[in-house]
């Protein structure tokens, strides 16, 4: 025999050994490896009957639920500034003194503007009086003939001349009286109170320091008085979640400075407009901004608007701890609670398109009415269902199912069953695209989660 055909039978031998062993694996895989099982080896859980409690998940930072920022109206050097940042003050105590010599100086000079005014107004008050006397004069005269008809125009004139300079001088003395106060406020704005009793969270200035002020632009923010007693977590949910979340809505908060010690929160305020991130790009997000109040009571919970379950918030501590503005937390907001649900684990639920399952069923009958000619299947839309596989008497049946709220571990399940059975939850590949309905499957010996033994 030649080379050529010695390597040519060799070929032959490798291929059907590849082949004998492929078949001995599909038949492995078929009648259970050679452990006595038929069908396909999957895994099972009970379907069961019990609370379940649907869950937004988001992080933030925790931030003072009031935070007043403390800025100057008039510009110059800080005289007096004796706060730290940390220290407690009370509403109307002295926070900061502004040099105040060059805002005296004019209120003093407007103060001397409405005194000259006021003098002009009695000038002006006597000089109309006198054309008054000389008007009434004229006019006596006039009718006994005895002065000209212009000379009582003239004194009319006069008279309406002294009357309109009284009013000006009246409205001279207002404006002086407008920047005396204006100049009085000015000079009352170098002292800075304390807007509310709180705790100085952020200062940014220091004795001797010029700022400026407001009048002439954004101004200076010299430092921030917070409620520290009363804080609230910040974080950002995207919109595919926000539709869940509701002003009350109850919540479990974990501050990263506290792993150990969650505290209890509820929803008090969702933004009704969206920040864009990464605008224009792959990864472009939109969210929106919900303030979770962080509560330190039992009582405090009492405005829940929607029942959750109270095993999620017993554990909690009465008390806050103490938390600073800017930590990191995560929080979990409890949107929506069912009692007595029956529920799968998530990973029980799988899709089946069902026009894919009837053309397969009318590809098998036609098969077997023409003898097995292949025929061009037409394209069909795609009717993506949701189905969890039974385990019934060493098969697989799927069942058609619709779904309600989840957690992180179970879905609920709001038709198709009864809460009795036992569903097949994997291997995830085999229930994902392999298993098909009337598969004999059965059920790992080393499966802790047996249903009930098959008949």
């Amino acid at each position: 025999m030649s080379a050529p055909a010695k390597k040519n039978n060799t070929k032959r031998l490798l291929f059907g050994l590849g082949g004998a062993l492929v078949v001995l694996i599909a038949a492995l895989a078929i009648f259970g490896g050679g452990n006595g099982e038929e069908g396909i080896e999957v895994e099972v859980a009970p379907v069961e009957v019990r609370t379940v409690t649907q869950r937004v998940t988001a992080s933030g930072k925790v931030r003072p639920e009031v935070e007043v920022k403390i800025s100057s109206d008039v510009s110059g050097e800080i005289v007096f500034l004796e706060l730290e940042e940390g220290d407690r003050v009370e509403q109307g105590q002295l926070l900061v003194q502004i040099q105040a010599d060059v805002y005296a100086a004019q209120r003093e000079q407007a103060r001397a503007g409405l005194l000259q005014a006021q003098a002009d107004v009695s000038r002006a008050q006597a000089e109309m009086i006198r054309a008054k006397d000389d008007l009434d004069r004229k006019k006596m005269l006039a009718e006994r003939g005895v002065i000209a008809q212009m000379e009582l125009e003239t004194a009319q004139t006069a008279f309406d001349v002294a009357t309109a300079n009284t009013e000006a001088a009246e409205y001279r003395v207002s404006s002086a009286q407008a920047s005396l106060s204006q100049a009085a406020d000015q000079l009352r704005k170098t002292s800075i109170y304390a807007p509310m009793s709180g705790t100085v969270s952020q200062l940014n200035v220091e004795l001797g320091e010029r700022v400026v002020g407001m009048i002439q632009m954004t101004g200076t923010e010299i430092m921030r008085i917070a409620e520290l007693d009363r804080m609230e977590l910040e974080v950002d949910i995207n919109e595919n979640d926000i539709v869940d979340v509701v002003t009350g809505d109850s919540a479990r908060i974990e501050v990263d400075a506290y792993p150990e010690e969650p505290f209890r929160g509820v929803v008090t305020q969702i933004a009704n407009s969206a920040r864009v991130s990464a605008a224009g790009t792959q990864e472009e997000a939109t969210n929106f901004p919900v303030k979770i109040q962080i509560r330190s009571d039992a009582d405090d919970l009492t405005s829940i608007t929607r029942p959750v379950s109270t095993t999620n918030l017993q554990e909690m501590p009465s008390r806050l701890r103490t938390l600073r503005p800017g930590m990191s937390g995560t929080v979990d907001i409890f949107t929506e609670t069912v009692a007595s649900a029956i529920v799968v684990p998530i990973q029980a639920v799988t899709v089946r398109d069902f026009n894919r399952l009837n053309e397969d069923k009318d590809e098998e009958e036609g098969d077997e009415e023409d003898g097995g000619n292949d025929r061009p299947a037409p394209m069909m839309e795609e009717d993506l269902r949701r189905v969890v596989f039974l385990m019934e008497d060493g098969k697989a049946k799927m069942m058609e199912v619709e779904t309600g709220i989840s957690d992180d571990t179970h879905i609920e399940i709001t038709r198709g069953l009864t809460g009795s059975e036992t569903v097949i939850i994997g291997p995830f590949r085999t229930l994902r695209t392999e298993l098909e309905a009337d598969d004999a499957v059965y059920v790992s010996e080393n499966d802790e989660r047996r249903g009930p033994p098959r008949s």
